[in-house]
């Protein structure tokens, strides 16, 4: 008798579907002969055991199920049979099995485009092509079945898994007849190691992977083929016999050593007078003689052919296994890069050019994105597509830590570059999935005085050069965009001035091969009117003109154009000028590309139908009654969307260490909300997975970029925060406790390069009015301390106390810029501690309240401020905006970063002041309105020496040299 033990996989430890432990519990007897093996029975049992499989999955996955694709080219009914066989098969294990049917006009070119949309689809999990390939047109069968991806090829016939066979490297999909030749042959509990094997027959699909697997199984093994002399007395020395030459009953009973197993693969149809059929089915070997001789045999049918199909299912379950472990298991196997540190530090672009970064798929493959869901811009950065959030839906989110930072000095005091310290030492040295997301830096400033923005020193996102120049050329998207909704604008005044209401009805719907047609966005329209028709021959002439006409207030655009260049020659031009627009003249000022109002909607987005709504949303201008006009009205919003259908995507990118980055979307911190995209944080926090932490940052202090981060992003994008990181440097304290001016350009003073402790303990007073700022919002403060060279030990005491006392969950030392993620560990590790408290998060004022309640709550629980005054023109615009419906909308204050209160020259952290609200701006598309302090510079200008004079291109080595 023989035993066997079947043990189904946990797909939580990683195993195989099935592993067999045979044991035979008495040696064969020499009478034993003419046992049957069932593969019908076996095939049972393995189809049962599968189900058993997948409904283990389901319950760790609810929305989980294998997916098998079989691809068919032509009609054959005998291939329909076997596929409808395999389909009914696949239902009652769980997998869903969809039929690719394709007709035999298909080329070849298309039926592999077919295939390559399978291998990149994560709800197939195993592909099949059914042969033969009934086409019209010449197809390479072969080139088919290699264009299966190795990873989905269920069938083994990829030349990639064929070879791993051959090789006795086993782990990848084995051919489904000749596995379940090996699975046949183990169920007799005979032992294969040692055993003399024959394979009759050597083709590629059968007799060779059969071979290859008894050999990897430790048996001795010989091929026969049609050249081979002596058949029959080499067959008669085989313990084991596997017959598929394909010819009926060939193989006789003296053929055949007594006790052996034979293993018949072949099929074929004879004439049989006496069945109904008038056929019957026989194998390759004469079965009724074999039995009298063999131990162990297969009948025909009923013995490989259902294994055959058996196998197919379980490599189809086992790579839907390995598919779902990467969902449950969501580890990363990140490979570091090593750092060479230098003393003294290097300049940026020294060091980043010092890393050699790693392939920008070989990431993407570390972090769980797919192929198929990455836009490769060369090799060291790539688009990444939003159906990852559609596979990953089911994922739970990882934790998530915000970046702000006290009120800085005109140099800055380093939140991008602890941002990247810090997950460079979660991600690398702590082995903790994490994720950074940033802003893309505008291109202007770089040429600048301003430098670029990819961090610092040894914590950077590489390369540097792409980041700071065209990186993706979303930014030039987002211009064109802007420009084109400007141009739309512009000449729509001018056509509504220049034709009669008939004539300019009839161009906007005009007459193609006789026949009116409203547009899309032009039916959109006619419904706001209230114009519930669609024939545009029926319209009244009332209802036409309100159709046609915007009737822009040409003195109330609010629409400008754009950009990505520091020109402070464009600020107010008057635009116009040609004797061809007829006097149409009028005052026009362009803004920094980052500060057009796509670039805040792109950041505030949450899908692509977002995105759209926004867009059309967009106020423009009013009309002569000031009632809004908008993109939509324009007719512009689709066009919008074609232009920008590729900014939607975040790009990937690396730090110096090689923890995954990605950099989308960079809307000023003032006019706007200053944090990177909505879409970024939602993926990034689902591919980090539950246990792990994505790190973001807010841009400028804690009062301004944090406070919209939190009362802006957060409401719109759902997402509940953990933590904050708080940014400060000694530097910036003892500037805020009195010390000389700090300006860029100039050495500092020696009170910021020597000790002064008086000097910092009157400065502490903004950190600490930035702690509190944080934990009004309900969660942990980790206070970041940046640290300098001439910062000493009791300089850093004093400040870490301080925080402490004050409410901060830690306060660390963090040398990042030096040492990159090792000079942040401690950091790192403050942060986990304080991600693993419940998060307590609340928003600061709810949406229902007035707009000026709303702007007072900020003033004086963010600033300090004792109350807030408006100008006349500030009041006016209040009551419009309520009036219009737009007071339930967040508040986004434009407001200097350089101090608490509204005068940048007024440091550390006074009370009791007024904030003055001197005008008011609305952005209906990013859904937020904007309370001015002060002029907001939207397009910067060029100093006297700008970065221009140091950039340059080597002609030599092709390197861009002197960005900062």
């Amino acid at each position: 008798m023989i035993a066997f033990e079947l043990r189904l996989s946990n797909i939580i430890n990683r195993e195989p579907v099935f592993l067999y432990h045979f044991r035979a519990k008495t040696k064969m007897s020499s009478l034993e002969k003419g046992k049957i093996i069932s593969g019908t029975q076996i095939s049972r049992d393995i189809i049962q055991q599968l189900k058993d499989v997948v409904i283990k999955m389901k319950n760790s996955l609810p929305n989980f199920q294998p997916g098998l694709a079989i691809v068919q080219v032509g009609d054959r009914e005998d291939s329909n049979v076997y596929i409808r066989m395999k389909i009914e098969t696949a239902a009652k294990i769980g997998i869903k099995a969809r039929h690719i049917k394709l007709p035999r006009t298909i080329t070849e070119l298309e039926v592999l485009h077919r295939v390559e949309e399978l291998n990149n689809d994560p709800s197939i999990h195993g592909i099949i092509v059914q042969m033969p390939l009934e086409s019209d047109n010449k197809i390479n069968s072969n080139l088919v079945t290699d264009a299966v991806s190795p990873q989905k090829d269920v069938d083994g016939l990829n030349t990639v898994n064929e070879g791993k066979v051959a090789i006795g490297e086993l782990s990848s999909f084995l051919p489904c007849t000749p596995n379940g030749v090996i699975e046949l042959i183990k169920r007799t509990g005979v032992n294969i190691a040692g055993a003399t094997a024959v394979v009759l027959g050597r083709s590629k699909i059968l007799g060779t992977p059969i071979a290859e697997l008894l050999k990897w199984n430790h048996a001795t093994v010989t091929v026969c083929h049609s050249k081979t002399k002596d058949l029959k007395g080499v067959c008669q020395k085989a313990d084991i016999l596997v017959v598929g030459i394909g010819q009926p009953e060939l193989v006789k009973g003296s053929w055949i050593k007594p006790g052996a197993v034979v293993i018949d693969c072949g099929i074929t149809a004879i004439p049989d007078p006496t069945k109904k059929s008038g056929h019957r089915l026989v194998g390759d070997v004469a079965y009724e003689e074999a039995k009298e001789v063999a131990s162990h045999i297969t009948p025909v049918p009923g013995g490989v052919g259902p294994m055959t199909v058996a196998m197919l299912m379980k490599n189809t379950v086992d790579s839907a296994q390995k598919a779902a472990q990467k969902l449950i298991n969501r580890s990363w196997n990140l490979t570091p890069l090593p750092l060479k540190l230098l003393t003294p530090v290097p300049s940026d672009i020294e060091i980043s050019r010092a890393q050699t970064p790693k392939d920008i798929t070989v990431l993407a493959e570390e972090i769980g994105i797919y192929q198929s869901e990455i836009s490769q811009y060369g090799s060291k950065k790539a688009k990444i597509s939003l159906t990852v959030l559609d596979r990953l839906k089911d994922q739970k989110n990882g934790k998530y830590v915000v970046v702000a930072g006290m009120t800085p000095t005109p140099l800055g005091e380093g939140k991008s570059t602890t941002l990247l310290g810090l997950v460079q030492a979660l991600s690398t040295h702590l082995k903790k999935n994490t994720f950074a997301t940033m802003r893309q830096p505008s291109q202007g400033p770089t040429f600048g005085i301003k430098g670029g923005a990819a961090g610092g020193g040894y914590s950077q996102v590489i390369p540097m050069e792409d980041v700071n120049l065209h990186l993706t050329g979303d930014i030039h998207a987002i211009t064109a965009a802007n420009n084109l909704l400007a141009a739309q604008l512009d000449a729509r005044i001018f056509h509504e001035a220049t034709q009669k209401d008939q004539a300019l009805y009839d161009r906007l719907v005009p007459k193609i091969k006789g026949t009116r047609k409203f547009s899309n966005i032009q039916l959109r329209r006619l419904q706001r009117l209230g114009i519930n028709k669609t024939d545009p021959d029926s319209l009244t002439s009332e209802e036409k003109t309100k159709f046609a006409r915007l009737n822009i207030d040409s003195n109330n655009i609010v629409w400008n154009r754009v950009l990505d260049i520091n020109d402070r020659y464009l600020r107010q031009i008057t635009i116009g000028e040609s004797p061809t627009e007829k006097g149409l003249t009028r005052k026009e000022g362009f803004q920094i590309s980052v500060a057009s109002e796509i670039m805040a909607i792109l950041a505030l987005a949450t899908d692509l139908g977002d995105f759209k709504q926004r867009l059309a949303n967009m106020v423009v201008a009013f009309d002569k009654n000031n009632k809004p006009v908008t993109a939509d009205d324009l007719g512009v919003t689709g066009a919008l969307m074609v232009l920008l259908k590729d900014t939607i995507e975040p790009t990937l990118l690396q730090s110096l260490e090689g923890s995954p980055v990605f950099m989308h979307a960079g809307p000023f911190a003032n006019i706007a909300h200053g944090s990177n995209s909505i879409i970024a944080d939602k993926i990034g926090l689902k591919l980090v997975g539950e246990d792990g932490i994505l790190v973001t940052e807010a841009g400028f202090s804690s009062d301004i970029g944090m406070e919209k981060f939190f009362d802006i992003k957060c409401r719109a994008s759902g997402d509940v925060p953990n933590a904050v990181v708080l940014v400060t440097t000694i530097r910036a304290l003892k500037m805020h406790g009195g010390g000389p001016l700090v300006t860029p350009g100039t050495p500092l003073a020696s009170e910021y390069t020597e000790e002064n402790l008086e000097l910092l303990r009157k400065g502490i007073p903004n950190v600490l009015k930035h702690i509190s700022n944080a934990i009004k919002f309900g969660l942990p403060v980790v206070v970041a301390i940046n640290h300098r060279q001439t910062d000493t030990d009791a300089e850093v005491e004093l400040l870490r106390t301080a925080c402490k006392q004050s409410g901060a969950f830690d306060a660390v030392v963090s040398k990042h810029w030096a040492l990159g993620g090792k000079g942040a560990i401690d950091l790192a590790k403050a942060v986990i501690d304080a991600t693993s408290q419940s998060s307590n998060f609340k928003f600061l004022y709810e949406l229902n309240r007035p707009i000026k309640e709303k702007i007072e709550i900020i003033s004086r629980e963010m600033y300090g401020a004792g109350g807030v005054s408006y100008t006349e023109i500030a009041e006016k615009k209040i009551k419009q905006y309520e009036e219009q419906g737009y007071g339930n909308l967040p508040i986004c204050m434009a407001k200097t970063p350089l101090s608490l209160t509204a005068d940048p020259s007024i440091k550390g952290a006074p009370t009791g002041f007024i904030i003055p609200i001197r005008d008011m701006s609305i952005s209906v598309g990013a859904e937020f309105v904007i309370p001015l302090t002060g002029e907001i510079t939207k397009m910067p200008g060029l100093p006297t020496r700008p970065a221009i004079y140091d950039i340059d291109l080597n002609i030599e080595t092709g390197e861009i040299e002197g960005l900062f």
